[in-house]
């Protein structure tokens, strides 16, 4: 009975090694969230990383972010911003750059300018640059096509990938109406909104959607308890993943 014990005992220990040494050698990329409340309200890329858990690829996230910010303001250093700091020093493989949500209606010289600025430098510190395209304001759903154009442009001049955020939140829509994805100011995401930005990211870096999304995902404090960063109900959690799926499909 002892050595029966001994056997199983060995092979358990053998499963738990070769399942920490396949999470040792998963792949992973570092990735830097340039932007402001757009990208960084309900940790959405803190959530890309903990939806990546379920993909090939690890995506190790961080951000340089501000309220209000431009990209302006990202380069000269303003609103306490360290951004150029960060993309040179960060060992970053990709950047996301994220335009303040009405810079490409009211000031696209300064955007064209300063993305091109911004993608440059990401280019010289070897990692690849990607722009993150915004979604309209819930009362100008009219303006998207304007905002989607305008990065389509600057992607071009600058030779990079974009995340089409903004069509997919349309998509959204379309397949159904009464989606709930902006907070009460019909401006800014709510956590169902970050939950489909960080699908698409996800769908973008790894190369894959996860089949199945969990309803909640729990971060640790600095004190090691389980902190909710996210809960939805299954249905909306289906709807993120089959538009991020779709999206991805079509759109790759």
């Amino acid at each position: 009975m002892k050595s029966i014990k001994q056997f199983f005992l060995f092979f358990f220990i053998i499963g738990l090694y070769s399942e920490a040494i396949a999470q040792f050698e998963k792949d992973s990329l570092r990735v830097l969230f340039v932007g402001n409340s757009y990208t960084s309200i309900s940790n959405m890329p803190h959530l890309a990383s903990l939806i990546s858990d379920s993909t090939k690829v690890k995506l190790v996230t961080s951000k340089s972010t501000a309220g209000g910010a431009t990209l302006s303001n990202h380069w000269n250093g303003e609103k306490e911003l360290k951004t150029k700091d960060a993309i040179c020093t960060g060992l970053y493989d990709i950047v996301v750059i994220q335009g303040h949500s009405l810079e490409t209606i009211e000031n696209k010289d300064d955007f064209f300018k300063y993305s091109k600025m911004l993608c440059d430098l990401v280019k010289e510190s070897g990692a690849t640059p990607y722009l993150y395209v915004t979604w309209s304001r819930q009362k100008y759903s009219h303006i998207q096509d304007t905002i989607s154009r305008v990065y389509l442009e600057a992607a071009k001049e600058n030779d990079c990938d974009l995340i089409m955020v903004g069509e997919a939140w349309k998509l959204a829509r379309a397949i159904r109406p009464d989606i709930g994805l902006y907070m009460p100011d019909g401006s800014h995401q709510n956590d169902l909104g970050a939950f489909l930005n960080a699908c698409l990211f996800v769908g973008k870096f790894t190369g894959e959607i996860p089949s199945s999304l969990s309803t909640s995902y729990r971060i640790k404090d600095a004190n090691g308890e389980q902190v909710l960063l996210f809960w939805e109900n299954a249905l909306d959690v289906e709807l993120c993943q089959k538009v991020a799926s779709e999206f991805f499909i079509n759109v790759r």
